[in-house]
């Protein structure tokens, strides 16, 4: 019960700094602006193409991976914010009145990251299943395998944020912040390094961009994504950028559940071992 009470304070403290209300006019602003742009792009290629051709499904397509590629690098962002949630807290000083109070320490830092993890999960439902919507509605376009698709993007989400509270335990804000970013980009590099090696068989460039994502998995969970949501002829032929050429494994999704899971059980010890 005292986790769930750190949970709901974690949400009040959002709502209390307008976060949740920010965040919130901002995805409804994104998928209007989405929405207008999507109608026009579509109705300008029905154009030159009858309706249900090969050029307004591979459209449908990438326009949706490029909406959900920007969902997916957002949450990511939200996640690194996250860096302040307890490196702010100790630099202030405010994490002593919840310290000192009977929790444990184990308690804080699992509350926090549930709070946070529940705001992030809420973010990734509204949007992609938001932009589905808007391009079902105008194209009549569903991606295939959405469910674990957008469930894949939720799971980068909490591996961001749990590095992020891991850093927090020992770093600075702007040091975590930045350290979270780095490894982030690298995660990148390697999606694209392995993507690469996958469109030019380059067995080398694949294993290096996989041996890089075991630092960190975030990407490697987009790329899946991607990839799932992916008709069969479109993930052959790797037309859409936003989507990926060839698909992690099962065994990475796993190595990035046990990722998280080592990286909170880290982060709680090391809070634990910190003197505040």
């Amino acid at each position: 019960m005292k986790v769930f009470t750190i949970v709901w304070l974690t949400l009040l403290e959002a709502r209390r700094r307008k976060l949740t209300w920010l965040v919130l006019a901002l995805s409804v602003a994104f998928m209007a602006l989405y929405a207008v742009a999507f109608y026009f792009v579509y109705k300008d290629i029905t154009r030159f193409e009858s309706s249900g051709g090969t050029q307004l499904f591979e459209t449908s397509n990438t326009l949706l991976l490029m909406g959900l590629y920007v969902v997916a690098f957002l949450t990511v962002m939200l996640g690194v914010l996250t860096s302040d949630t307890l490196a702010g807290e100790i630099a202030s000083g405010t994490i002593h009145t919840v310290v000192t109070k009977p929790l444990r320490r184990w308690e804080v830092v699992v509350g926090k990251w549930l709070g946070y993890g529940i705001m992030l999960t809420g973010f990734v439902l509204l949007m992609s299943l938001g932009l589905t919507l808007i391009v079902r509605l105008i194209s009549g376009y569903s991606p295939p395998d959405l469910a674990r698709g957008v469930a894949l993007m939720v799971l980068q989400g909490w591996v961001v944020l749990t590095v992020s509270i891991l850093g927090g335990t020992r770093l600075s804000t702007i040091a975590n912040g930045v350290v979270a970013l780095m490894l982030y980009g690298l995660a990148f590099i390697a999606g694209w390094i392995e993507q690469i090696g996958a469109l030019t068989r380059n067995e080398a460039a694949v294993n290096i961009g996989i041996v890089t994502s075991l630092i960190m998995p975030s990407e490697a969970m987009w790329k899946r994504a991607a990839y799932l949501m992916q008709p069969p002829f479109l993930r052959e032929l790797g037309i859409s950028p936003f989507g990926a050429a060839s698909a992690p494994s099962v065994a990475m999704v796993a190595y990035a559940v046990v990722y998280m899971v080592v990286a909170l059980a880290l982060a709680v010890r090391l809070f634990e071992r910190r003197d505040l």
